[in-house]
């Protein structure tokens, strides 16, 4: 088996709970307690209004693709065997856009496909969402 030698996330205070629910299979964001905007990535701040309440709680997983792009040539001899793959902009349903992995077929992903969460574990701390093609959202 190759040793994962990607740069990897580093969980602090702020990120922690959004790792940890990784790590469980859970997609978790913020949500302000005052406005109930939610927000991706993780900080201290509302970037709406700006209060410091917030509360995390755990989305749904489902979302489109905002953007994407098909990686053909490995950035670094960490992403060779990877190749091909696709990153992308994904609007999740909530309203929040992350950036991520879809690990469906790289010639099936278009802008406004409908994908799913899914979770691969990269070691006992870090598991990363990913993202995979899904016929819909289901309810």
């Amino acid at each position: 088996m190759a040793v994962d030698v990607r740069q990897l996330p580093h969980p602090d205070a702020d990120s922690r709970p959004y790792w940890d629910g990784a790590r469980d299979g859970l997609l978790r964001l913020q949500r302000c307690s005052r406005c109930r905007t939610h927000r991706f990535y993780p900080r201290l701040l509302c970037p709406k209004c700006w209060s410091d309440e917030c509360e995390w709680v755990t989305a749904r997983g489902t979302g489109t693709v905002y953007s994407c792009s098909s990686v053909l040539r490995a950035p670094s001899p960490a992403f060779a065997e990877r190749i091909p793959y696709v990153v992308a902009l994904i609007d999740l349903d909530e309203g929040v856009r992350v950036f991520s992995n879809v690990v469906s077929d790289p010639e099936s992903v278009r802008i406004g496909s409908p994908v799913v969460a899914r979770f691969e574990k990269v070691n006992d701390v870090i598991t990363l969402p990913v993202f995979e093609l899904t016929d819909g959202h289901s309810e």
